[in-house]
């Protein structure tokens, strides 16, 4: 991560952030399209995975009009900022352990070299995002 950002930092933290949820609920209607006899429990829980990935995306939006509106962003905005992104991070594994769950025990991608295939990419690019969430967090820039 580079810290030469400055006062910027947080605008490219959301932004980070903004384009990983959105990658991560398009995964999931791709899970649901790709992998034929996926179970309905399955099918329900990246729906409502989905929703939850979709919602925080448009929190992450919202931030990003306010530190562009602002110009700057103050400390309680750089404080919630860091509390989101958080957010998104404990998100993105919760989302992974779910993609590992399927690809374990659903029968619809156990036996099934494509679907493993499809979901370790998918997981692969959900952990690269909390690598990033990570550094993002807690790294200290150099003084």
């Amino acid at each position: 991560m580079q810290y030469y950002y400055g006062n910027q930092m947080p605008l490219r933290l959301l932004d980070e952030a903004e384009f990983w949820k959105h990658q991560e609920a398009e995964h999931t209607e791709v899970i649901r399209e790709a992998l034929d006899g996926l179970e309905p429990e399955y099918v329900q829980a990246l729906k409502e995975w989905e929703q939850a990935l979709t919602e925080t995306h448009q929190q992450v939006v919202s931030y990003v009009e306010t530190v562009i509106r602002a110009g700057y962003a103050f400390e309680e905005l750089q404080e919630q900022v860091s509390e989101l992104i958080k957010y998104c991070l404990e998100e993105s594994l919760k989302f992974i352990e779910l993609c590992r769950e399927i690809e374990v025990n659903s029968a619809a991608a156990k036996d099934n070299p494509f679907a493993k295939t499809l979901l370790n990419h998918i997981i692969r690019e959900s952990e690269y995002f909390v690598g990033i969430a990570r550094t993002i967090l807690y790294e200290s820039p150099p003084a």
